[in-house]
This record gives C-alpha cells, sequence and structure tokens, in this order.
C-alpha cells in the first residue's frame, strides 16, 4: 500500500494475519479500534466505515479519540453474514485552526494572518445553497477589521463547521486502513449449552427422543450425537478399547462405514431417516437444536476403502495404515490421506457433501472430530463456501492440540473452538488461560467452549471425585465461557478412571452401551438446571469479553464478575477450587468497575440457592463447603428487581 501522511495501524477486530474474517454474533456491539498519529501536532479525526452483506452504501461511525493515539469506535451489525470495514483518518483543518487561533489570541499576540487563514479555510469547505449564507457570514466576520478582536473570534467559537456542511468536512489528506473482514454469525455461535447424548445407550434414535425433555429441562440449548452412521466389524474395538471385540460389542461409533453405508448412512441399530427426522423435529419441539458429528475417518469397511484405496494412507507392503498415537493405536480407523497422488480435487468435494447432505436434512451444527489432523487449506476451502451458501451454519472444532494450530483452525474458519479449559484448575491457570482467550486479541477471532470432560477424558479432579467435584467444573465452565457442554453421564457424577494413572474413563460409552438410571437421587441435573437457568436469565453470562477476575485472599478460591452494560446485570461467581475442604476467603471486589455503590449496602442473591446476601464495601466474607463449593450472586441495589429470564 502507498505510503500514507496519516498513520492507520493495529486495528481490531482482525485475526493475525487479517487474511481472514474476525468473527461476531448478530447484534453484538463490536469495538473498532486503531492507532491513528500523524507528524506534528495537527488535530485528526476518524471514522471506521462498515457494510453487511446487503447493504447497498457505506454506514459511517466515528470514532473517539482515547488519548496516546488510540481510538474507538463501536457498531452493532445485525445482519448474519460477511461484513466489511475500513478505518478512514483525516487532518481536522478547521479544529486544528482554531485551537491554534485561541492559544495566540489567549498569549496576547496578533492574530490578522489567523483570522485571513481561517476565512480561506472556510471557502475551502461545500455546503448546500440553502446554507451558504451562514458559511459567508462567518468569512465576513472573520476579515471584518472594523470589529473587535473578541467579535471576529465569532466563528471560532460558536460556528459548527459539520452542522453547516452537512459532515463532509473539507479534508486533503483523508487515509484508508486495509479492508477488514468480519463475519457475523447468529447468536448461537456465541452462546449455547451443549449436551452430548449417545442413541444407542437409549435403544436408538426413538429411545433417544423420550430422553428429550429431561435434557430441556436442565436447560440445555443443544443435543449433540456422536456419529449414528453404521460401524465396521473388521478389527472392531471391544470394551474399554480392548482389540478382540465380543459378539454384542457395538465399537466405536467413530469408527465409520460398513456395507451399509458411510458417512450418509444411519447404522440400522439406530433407527432409519424417518426416526432421524422424528428425533430433529421432537427435539426443536422441546426448545433443542441437533449437532451432529463429523469425523473424517473410516474403517477398514467403508465403502470407501474398496472405491477409493487412493485415498488412504499405504505401508510399503501396500496394505492401508490404520490410525495411531503413540501408545495409543486405532486399528479400527483409516485416516484418510488428504494429499493424494491423483484424486484430491475429487476427495475434498467428497467430503464437503456428507456436510452438505446433512445440512440439507436440516442440521446446522456441527462438532469436527480432530480438525487438527486435516489440511489448513481444506478447511478454508470447504468452510469459506458452506459459510457462505449456509451463513447459519456452526462448525466446532474438537482439537485439543498446539495452541497455534488451534488458533489457526479458529481463524480458518471454525465458529467455535474447543481449550485447554479441561486441564486448567488452579486459579493462577484459570486466571491466565481465560485472560488470554477472552482479553486479549485473539477473543477477536477464537470462540471458546469449555467442555469439562469428553468421552475418552476424565481429567483431575473429577477422576474419583464426588459431586462437588462435578459441581465445581460445571459452574466454571458455565459461567467463565458463553459455550459450554457436558458428556452423557455428567449429571451422575461418573468418575472411575481407566487405572490411577490414566485419565481415561473405565468403561468409556465410546466403546459400550451404558444402561443408566436418570433418576438417582444423587444427580446432580437440579444444580445444573440452576446454573443453566442463571445463564438464560442474565445477559452477563452470555458475553466472553466481559469477565473481570476480582482479588481473593485465599488462593483455593476463585472470584471473577461479568456484567453488561446495564449496570443492574453483575453477576460475581465465587467458587471452591478445592473438592476436599472447606475453605473460606475475604475478597476484594472493584465496585467502581461493577457500578456498585461504595458507600451504601448492596445485595448480593445467590441464584442456586436463592438466598440474598447484604454486603457493604468491597470486601465480605465468604465460606464455601466442597459439597456445595459455587457461590453465583447477582450483585444489586437494594431493592432491584431480579432480572427476568433472558432467552
Amino acid at each position: 500500500m502507498a505510503l500514507q501522511r496519516i498513520i492507520i495501524e493495529n486495528v481490531r477486530p482482525r485475526t493475525p494475519t487479517n487474511d481472514y474474517p474476525a468473527k461476531s454474533v448478530s447484534g453484538e456491539a463490536v469495538r473498532v479500534t486503531a492507532d491513528i498519529y500523524r507528524e506534528g501536532h495537527d488535530v485528526l479525526d476518524a471514522a471506521v466505515r462498515w457494510r453487511g452483506p446487503s447493504d447497498k452504501r457505506w454506514r459511517l461511525e466515528r470514532l473517539t479519540d482515547l488519548g496516546n493515539d488510540a481510538w474507538e469506535a463501536t457498531i452493532q451489525p445485525s445482519e448474519i453474514g460477511l461484513h466489511r470495514f475500513v478505518v478512514e483518518a483525516w487532518t481536522d483543518h478547521f479544529e486544528t485552526w482554531r485551537q491554534y487561533l485561541l492559544r495566540k489570541h489567549e498569549a496576547g499576540l496578533e492574530i490578522d494572518t489567523e483570522l485571513e487563514e481561517g476565512a480561506l479555510l472556510l471557502e475551502k469547505y461545500k455546503v448546500p445553497a440553502a446554507k451558504s449564507k451562514v458559511l459567508e457570514r462567518a468569512i465576513e466576520t472573520l476579515r471584518d477589521r472594523s470589529l473587535h478582536p473578541d467579535d471576529r473570534l465569532a466563528p471560532a467559537n460558536d460556528f459548527d463547521v459539520e452542522r453547516i456542511t452537512d459532515a463532509h468536512p473539507y479534508h486533503d489528506d483523508l487515509s484508508k486502513s486495509a479492508t477488514h473482514l468480519l463475519r457475523v454469525d447468529r447468536q448461537r455461535a456465541l452462546v449455547g449449552a451443549w449436551y452430548e447424548l449417545f442413541p444407542r445407550s437409549e435403544g436408538g434414535l426413538e429411545g433417544a427422543i423420550d430422553r428429550l425433555p429431561a435434557i430441556a429441562k436442565m436447560g440445555f440449548d443443544i443435543v449433540y450425537l456422536p456419529p449414528i452412521h453404521p460401524i465396521g466389524k473388521t478389527f472392531r474395538k471391544g470394551r474399554d478399547n480392548t482389540l478382540t471385540a465380543k459378539e454384542s460389542d457395538p465399537g466405536s461409533p467413530w469408527a465409520i462405514g460398513s456395507e451399509e453405508g458411510g458417512h450418509t448412512a444411519i447404522h440400522s441399530d439406530l433407527g432409519d431417516f424417518s426416526d432421524f427426522d422424528r428425533f430433529v423435529k421432537e427435539a426443536e419441539s422441546a426448545g433443542l437444536e441437533v449437532a451432529m458429528d463429523y469425523a473424517l475417518q473410516c474403517s477398514p469397511d467403508h465403502p470407501w476403502v474398496k472405491e477409493h484405496p487412493e485415498w488412504f494412507h499405504h505401508r510399503p507392503d501396500g496394505t492401508i495404515k490404520y490410525a495411531e498415537n503413540p501408545p495409543k493405536r486405532y486399528q479400527d480407523i483409516y485416516p484418510i490421506n488428504f494429499w493424494p497422488e491423483t484424486g484430491r480435487e475429487e476427495l475434498w468435494q467428497a467430503c464437503k457433501e456428507i456436510l452438505e447432505f446433512w445440512i440439507e436434512r436440516g442440521i446446522r451444527i456441527f462438532r469436527v472430530d480432530n480438525p487438527h489432523t486435516k489440511p489448513f487449506a481444506f478447511w478454508e476451502w470447504m468452510l469459506s463456501d458452506l459459510q457462505d451458501r449456509y451463513p447459519d451454519t456452526i462448525v466446532l472444532a474438537e482439537a485439543f492440540t498446539r495452541p497455534k494450530v488451534m488458533s489457526k483452525l479458529a481463524e480458518v474458519g471454525f465458529n467455535q473452538s474447543y481449550t485447554y479449559f479441561t486441564w486448567r484448575r488452579t486459579k493462577q491457570e484459570l486466571t491466565e488461560y481465560l485472560t488470554e482467550i477472552a482479553l486479549t486479541d485473539k477473543a477477536d477471532y477464537m470462540r471458546p467452549n469449555f467442555w469439562p470432560n469428553t468421552p475418552d477424558i476424565l481429567s483431575d479432579p473429577l477422576r474419583g471425585g464426588g459431586p462437588g467435584a462435578f459441581k465445581m467444573r460445571l459452574a466454571l465452565a458455565a459461567t467463565m465461557s458463553p459455550s459450554y457442554g457436558i458428556y452423557s453421564g455428567y449429571e451422575l457424577c461418573e468418575n472411575e478412571p481407566a487405572s490411577p494413572d490414566n485419565e481415561e474413563y473405565l468403561n468409556s460409552e465410546k466403546f459400550e452401551i451404558r444402561s443408566r438410571v436418570w433418576d438417582d437421587p444423587d444427580s446432580i441435573a437440579p444444580f445444573i438446571t440452576k446454573i443453566n437457568a442463571a445463564r438464560r436469565r442474565h445477559p452477563a453470562l452470555q458475553e466472553l469479553r466481559n469477565i473481570r477476575f476480582q482479588h481473593s485472599s485465599n488462593e483455593r478460591v476463585i472470584a471473577f464478575a461479568k456484567r453488561t452494560e446495564d449496570p443492574s446485570d453483575v453477576v460475581l461467581t465465587v467458587v471452591n477450587l478445592d473438592p476436599d475442604s472447606v475453605h473460606e476467603t475475604t475478597l476484594w471486589l472493584d465496585l467502581n468497575q461493577l457500578g456498585l455503590p461504595e458507600d451504601e449496602p448492596y445485595e448480593a442473591h445467590d441464584e442456586i440457592t436463592d438466598t440474598t446476601f447484604v454486603w457493604s464495601g468491597p470486601s465480605p466474607y465468604v465460606r464455601l463447603e466442597p459439597t456445595d463449593p459455587v457461590h453465583l450472586l447477582h450483585l444489586r441495589r437494594r431493592g432491584a428487581v431480579i432480572s427476568e429470564p433472558f432467552s
């Protein structure tokens, strides 16, 4: 780009390379910021011009000078799809002249030259004919030497140049940033509570329909299905990932494909497409949206293995390689070779057609299995096309991998991302991690989805932990991130590890059919219901970038607040991170930051126990049992009404 007199840099929101769109959701206030400066001391002005997919004209929002060359404005796109914005800056000649003139006059210096400079400047402004007289009078006043100097200054003090010129100021050095992209998704891309359900453990899709009311009652928004496709028999895994399967072992749903079909077929044990369509319809009636697993891998029995052996990796002896992540071995899965010597275009198209097939059947949310083992170029190619044609589609990257890899997947188009939350346990770890993903430029493009566990992973403190541990981790996930999820059985606190030093489950549902007693009196479903109800009631919990950590004198107690621009919606979460001991602490709340009075009592209403405390000052005392490790507090001025549920 050619050199410009005015420097515009560090424009946000943006992705690290600025080759891909930053992310927002419909109706979300998007903060546009930039560093803007030029040589000398002239006054600058700036604006952001932006337009949505159907806008015929650019919209304009003026930026505010925050000082130290930092500028910001807020735009609020509502239309789903790809938006563009450009930051513009120019020298405000009138304001520069006005400030210099007044300083010189206040110093008692002669200003005739400056008054003539002002008249010449105003002559350059273009105004509508109806307002030309006002401009002419201002010019005449500046040049009228018969007037007292104070009177000749009137245009500098009273003249509203932008009103007269209809907001088209004179500028000869307009500078523009590069064009930046912003993809606006529907709100579910930012906010949602996920619940994973294995239909085969419920007797198939028909039986799974019976579970939908209970899932909806707990307040979940999305019911997520692992692969429902036919499962291969060759090298099928048995219980607990054993190499020898019994005839009754169902195998892993992620070993996709058999003589029944592949990724566009339904396992006959689960039902048929009429059952699937009814499941989706019943979920919708219950207020739930269905998400499906998109796993680009095949069992040895998948039709692609015979039809397109060139799409797979081969050993020197010509046999197809199965998946390995030493010491783990997945003999029942053949990974796809996305860069075959021939047929790459056909392979990529076939993979995209799988998603298109299910999109055409009404599915708009997908959890993508191991996207980090597929090329970034593939995801960029496929996701950009799908999002242009199906802008309401949401794609979650299930990638527990290196930080830069996870970030790049988010940058090239994934709407949501798995994170390291599963392994962030201490107060310091959680604070540092949330600061990174919520309060830095990473939040411009990477939306986190927090999961305390997976069908594989039973991490500490869940491993061997009791209900308090499960409550604690769920509350952290659900209040730190607008999107979070749990896997079936979490509410029953299933906590048996495969071994003392293994973070995987014993009797994992991934390899067997699980029969559960859902109305177990020890279930934490009532607790989950209250957490999800609070998430819907409080818009503050539906944002990511508004988290602010509060000081706690006890390192085993973490406290953080979220608030909206409306000062009546302030939510403070206080959590005992130790599942084995009672902990107490004195908090230090930033009341000014939270919009609360420093000199009068205020209320802290616990959304879990429906108890209201009256606090005064910034240092309340808190005590939390390991069995009841969470305070979810709506902080409000005394006498305020609890906000209505938000949906």
